[in-house]
């Protein structure tokens, strides 16, 4: 591992101090390309306009007359926390915005695969339903989109994952990374997308004369307003006019289903993160999120996004990787703070099985990695074992469980900083005979396009795929297992050079003794970080005066930082370190018998070779 510090603009640094910043913060957001404090409003009138996203009038359009005409919706979800938030803002913003008969369908992981395929149409024309509506998938279902359309059903696609060479032939479209869109929030996520298709709705709804007031403030471009309204007359329906609904509770199950994708946070996503976070601090939000901050021990008056990120996204994730994601759909749509209890321990249940099978995965995919490759890590050591693995990392295990793959592919590109692919045996009906893999990435190796190119080297190894740049999915016949190890491994050969290869640490440099106190990690955890705005990550020399394991896999540390004493804590770590070592830490407070001290949660460190 090599620590690399980010650099920091001192003009920026400087002007953003002076527009009232804490030094500290001036500094961390001037690392992060930050040159304005304006950048740093979050308000909701700072929004990109819905108008900029392509199809969301037409999505609008279409809406307004279903729900004019009565007609009946079924949202076809993904199984993941994207999916299940956008199925939930959907569903909420929907019957708030007068739509009267709204159901939803997830697809099993397992007996469905992924997306809207030709038999979900077939289930959601059956259920009788008017309009097919996707979030989070779609834009690759070109089967799917068109036999729902054979059997009648119009077609709402609402995405944001990579289209192929072919669009669906959906009655209209909603993705920013569609062809011929300029939306300039590319990353934002199938819950974004959603939410910006509601707002479009709320202004087509308006236009048509469904209410008699607007908003008391919000974003000019039909954004939500500040603080919640009453409940709407559908477009067209008979009644007193009443004043249109703002739509900001839903701002709290948008900002969860963001950073628990992974999507980039550029400055839309934070806005829409810091939205939600600030809702939710102030006590407003579903009875389902609140339950599952209960259930995750964490206090949703001080949340954080890595609340989102390591509480309550995996608790929502586990039920479609182990279980049936309508649970966690539930937990989002229920009202009843009771049911929202018994559905967050149910998940949180479900999530300590998916840790214990993650952990046994885990272990079992390091040996074969190790095994596979001669690495002899207890005695080499890692750093000289790590010469001798291959430029990418594929293993497949009869016991491995396809719901988890994908965690397990992600420790394991972590532990190594090579691509991999972790593989299980399908457990569809029929389907024995295929492996469903999963894949992530690091920096300069696009995975989507490493299949594509597996695809085109050994036609008929991929039945299929697909994906971004840092995570895939696809699916293999089982005795094409090692014709495809070898495939990816060649293009990592061809693609990946040994800087690439080696992990490089990003970090904001040492942090000054004055700011070495636990009321600075507060002022941190208020701030919005994530993918693509990396959390503060600082880096210095350190004494370690003392260290032991505890549980048998983390190591607790007695350090001395510019000769000041402070508790360290790296998880996943069993080797010892040196007296002396470059140590890449976040601040974090730990707390015992009432009393918060500053802790470092140890990220890497830069050991002598």
């Amino acid at each position: 591992m090599k620590i690399i510090p980010r650099d920091v603009p001192p003009r920026t640094a400087w002007a953003l101090e002076q527009a009232g910043l804490h030094p500290l913060l001036a500094r961390l957001y001037a690392a992060r390309g930050v040159v304005s404090a304006d950048e740093l409003d979050d308000g909701l009138a700072r929004l990109l306009p819905p108008a900029g996203l392509r199809g969301a009038d037409a999505a609008a359009r279409l809406l307004a007359d279903a729900i004019a005409a009565d007609r009946r919706i079924c949202v076809v979800a993904d199984y993941d926390c994207d999916g299940a938030t956008a199925c939930a803002v959907a569903i909420r913003g929907l019957r708030l915005l007068g739509a009267r008969q709204v159901q939803y369908l997830v697809p099993d992981r397992v007996t469905d695969g992924y997306g809207l395929t030709p038999p979900i149409a077939e289930r959601v024309a059956a259920s009788g339903a008017d309009l097919l509506l996707t979030v989070d998938n779609g834009i690759a279902s070109v089967e799917g989109v068109a036999r729902a359309r054979e059997l009648g059903l119009s077609v709402l696609v609402t995405d944001h994952h990579l289209p192929g060479p072919e669009l669906p032939a959906a009655d209209v479209l909603v993705n920013p990374n569609q062809p011929g869109c300029d939306f300039a929030s590319k990353s934002i996520a199938g819950v974004g997308v959603m939410f910006y298709v509601l707002l479009a709705l709320r202004a087509e709804l308006r236009a048509r004369g469904a209410w008699n007031a607007r908003p008391a403030a919000g974003p000019s471009q039909g954004g939500p307003a500040p603080s919640g309204g009453s409940e709407p007359r559908a477009a067209g329906s008979v009644g007193a006019p009443v004043q249109q609904p703002k739509l900001d509770a839903l701002l709290p199950l948008v900002a969860l289903g963001t950073v628990a994708d992974v999507v980039r946070l550029d400055a839309n996503n934070r806005r829409l993160v810091a939205q939600g976070l600030r809702r939710i601090r102030a006590g407003a939000m579903p009875p389902g999120v609140a339950a599952l901050f209960r259930a995750a021990g964490r206090r949703p008056e001080v949340a954080t996004t890595f609340d989102f990120g390591f509480a309550l996204g995996p608790r929502i994730n586990a039920a479609g990787r182990l279980a049936d994601m309508t649970l966690g759909i539930e937990c989002l749509l229920t009202d009843d703070p009771g049911r929202a209890d018994e559905l967050a321990r149910l998940l949180d249940g479900i999530n300590r099985e998916r840790r214990d099978i993650e952990g046994g995965m885990r272990d079992q995919a390091i040996r074969l990695a190790e095994s596979l490759f001669g690495m002899q890590q207890a005695v080499e050591g890692q750093a000289k074992a790590q010469a001798g693995m291959p430029a990418a990392i594929s293993v497949f295990d009869a016991e491995f469980h396809e719901g988890v793959v994908g965690i397990v592919a992600s420790r394991l590109k972590d532990r190594h900083h090579r691509p991999v692919f972790v593989f299980a045996a399908s457990g569809a009906e029929g389907k024995s005979h295929e492996l469903k893999g999963s894949g992530r990435s690091i920096a300069g190796f696009h995975l989507r396009d490493a299949l594509d190119l597996v695809a085109k080297r050994h036609p008929g190894v991929l039945l299929r795929f697909g994906g971004h740049a840092m995570a895939a999915g696809c699916t293999i016949a089982r005795d094409q297992f090692p014709v495809f190890e070898r495939a990816l491994a060649q293009i990592a050969a061809e693609w990946l050079d040994a800087a690439t290869l080696t992990r490089r640490l990003e970090t904001d440099g040492p942090i000054d003794r004055e700011y070495l106190r636990v009321e600075l990690v507060d002022t941190l955890h208020r701030e919005v970080w994530g993918q693509g705005f990396a959390p503060p990550t600082f880096s210095d020399e350190v004494e370690v005066v003392s260290q032991r394991l505890v549980g048998e896999k983390h190591l607790s540390l007695k350090l001395r930082l510019a000769g000041q004493p402070v508790d360290g804590i790296w998880f996943g770590q069993t080797e010892p370190l040196p007296p002396r070592v470059r140590l890449a830490f976040r601040l974090d407070a730990d707390e015992w018998q009432g009393v918060r001290r500053l802790r470092l949660m140890v990220e890497g460190a830069e050991l002598p070779r």
